[in-house]
């Protein structure tokens, strides 16, 4: 899924707008979990019970409500179709691993214990598609599908950047990569709890230190994987939401919600400079 381009590179005072006022509204109804669309006026009155002064903002402000709207139909028409439950994304997981053969180490699991461990279903999604789309276009499948430490950008021999966080994957590995990416997900979680809430304010907060980068001339592909129906659409509408913000407001490349991985994330891996390509730059 890439943003919608109307909402794409606006001002970081549009967003504090969409942030504000999805807050105090709620991003879905309370009981029937219908996704919320703000009128204008509810705008308004949004930014007036927060003690501001919408007169004079007539632009921004319909450009939100238009904004919400599209947020509503995203989610409804394509996010939620997308996503997958545990014994759905294991039945493609069996079907690709069939297919590609990939070596066992792209084949991770997941940190369940007992009755709920088994392979990590869209990691390992997510692995066969890159090992095979990278055979595919450059004869061999050179990329980090774990990386040990955090992504670091160096300038004249020296670090320039080195992320917070590690990644669950990187091309062509962790030193100054040309995509990064991060796996949510939750097919074995019953209750929507802080550790997922927390998973999305670590991909913004990623997302925030790879846009300082383009401050200094570096451009990093990152991208989010996102999956489990019960926990995301069931129980995180709201944060759901949010990813789609973060997408449009460019802390996100491109978000690819349960199946979408299949068809979207080859093209991607096909578009990446080989890496003979990227030494010699």
């Amino acid at each position: 899924m890439k943003p919608i381009g109307k909402f794409e590179n606006q001002p970081k005072e549009f967003w504090a707008v969409v942030k504000l006022v999805s807050l105090s509204l709620k991003y879905a109804e309370r009981g029937t979990g219908n996704l919320k669309c703000y009128s204008v006026d509810e705008v308004r009155a949004a930014l007036r019970n927060h003690g501001l002064n919408p007169d004079g903002h007539d632009e921004t402000i319909e450009l939100v409500s238009e904004y919400s709207r599209a947020r509503a139909q995203i989610m409804n028409d394509e996010v939620r179709h997308n996503l997958l439950e545990g014994p759905q994304a294991r039945d493609l997981f069996e079907e690709l691993r069939k297919r590609i053969d990939p070596p066992t180490e792209l084949l991770p699991m997941n940190k369940q214990k007992g009755e709920k461990r088994h392979f990590a279903y869209l990691t390992c999604i997510v692995n066969m598609l890159t090992y095979e789309g990278l055979r595919e276009t450059q004869g061999a499948a050179l990329f980090d599908s774990d990386p040990r430490g955090p992504l670091t950008f160096a300038s004249n021999g020296m670090p320039l950047r080195t992320l917070f966080r590690r990644m669950d994957g990187a091309y062509p590995n962790l030193n100054h990569p040309w995509a990064a990416w991060e796996i949510k997900e939750y097919y074995d979680s019953k209750t929507f709890g802080s550790r997922i809430a927390d998973g999305v304010y670590e991909s913004a907060l990623d997302g925030y230190e790879l846009n300082e980068l383009r401050e200094e001339g570096i451009e990093v592909e990152h991208y989010l994987f996102a999956d489990a129906y019960h926990t995301w659409w069931t129980q995180g509408k709201g944060y759901l939401c949010r990813i789609i913000d973060m997408m449009h407001s460019g802390l996100l490349d491109e978000v690819f919600f349960g199946k979408e991985v299949i068809d979207g994330w080859p093209p991607v891996v096909s578009g990446w400079p080989s890496t003979m390509e990227l030494i010699g730059s």
